[in-house]
């Protein structure tokens, strides 16, 4: 009789039911039982993702076959107080098994967020990640400015997409598209440009937060904290700073 040690490692490795597996069901020491229930419940969370997987996949297909190119496009940092709005258009392949468990990037940890955002960009068919300037927001106001960017990045494509999917916006282009509410919840498309904006706009504030490391922005990515506001009251804005958002459009009238 196997101990529960081997039992425990046997199940830890076991990527699907395997016959050896019936006489552990059968085992009724307590540490047995609990490995074994451990690894009934990697599975069911493992069955649950490939399901939604397949439903993101499948909301994706409605919109053609599975030689359409689609896109998804998604923004990270609309709400901040400072940094760039970033928006990222990505066409995938059908069916990209690579990305079981992708969603929304607020559902994911930083380490997961970092994780999917290579492996989107080793299968992306096409992805580009734009870059919407503080000035650029303060001269058109954080909607038009996204809404520009999320246009710059579709148009920027290596490959022309047949389909546009935006999570909650219409975009100023010829290309057929449809704006889906919660669409990085809906489509592997948008969750995967949901990953690629948010991850990149991380990236940016982290480096920032060297260069200006009294606003903290490493911390809160440029959102109106405390902390930060507390700052912009003691140093004044930077020229990362949104000048017509508020607080500080009143506070350096």
């Amino acid at each position: 009789m196997k101990t529960i040690k081997e039992i425990t490692t046997a199940l830890k490795d076991a990527k699907e039911w395997q016959d050896w597996m019936i006489e552990i069901e059968a085992d009724e020491r307590a540490g047995v039982q609990k490995a074994w229930l451990t690894w009934q419940k990697r599975q069911d969370k493992k069955r649950q993702l490939q399901k939604e997987h397949q439903a993101k996949v499948a909301f994706d297909l409605s919109y053609g076959g599975i030689d359409t190119l689609i896109a998804g496009v998604d923004e990270a940092g609309r709400g901040p107080l400072a940094g760039p709005v970033v928006t990222a258009a990505v066409i995938l392949p059908t069916n990209c098994e690579a990305l079981v468990g992708l969603n929304d990037s607020k559902q994911l940890s930083k380490e997961k967020r970092n994780a999917f955002a290579t492996l989107i960009k080793e299968h992306a068919v096409s992805y580009f990640i734009h870059f919407q300037s503080a000035q650029q927001i303060d001269a058109l106001n954080i909607y038009e400015a996204t809404k520009q960017s999320m246009k710059a990045s579709v148009e920027s494509l290596s490959k022309k997409p047949d389909v546009v999917l935006v999570d909650a916006m219409t975009l100023p282009i010829s290309i057929r598209q449809d704006s889906i509410i919660k669409g990085d919840a809906k489509s592997l498309a948008i969750a995967a440009a949901s990953i690629l904006a948010k991850t990149a706009r991380d990236d940016y504030m982290e480096q920032l937060d060297k260069d200006f490391p009294m606003y903290g922005f490493g911390q809160h990515a440029g959102y109106g904290t405390k902390q930060h506001l507390k700052a912009i009251e003691e140093y004044g804005p930077t020229i990362h700073h949104r000048k017509s958002f508020e607080p500080i459009k009143s506070m350096f009238q």
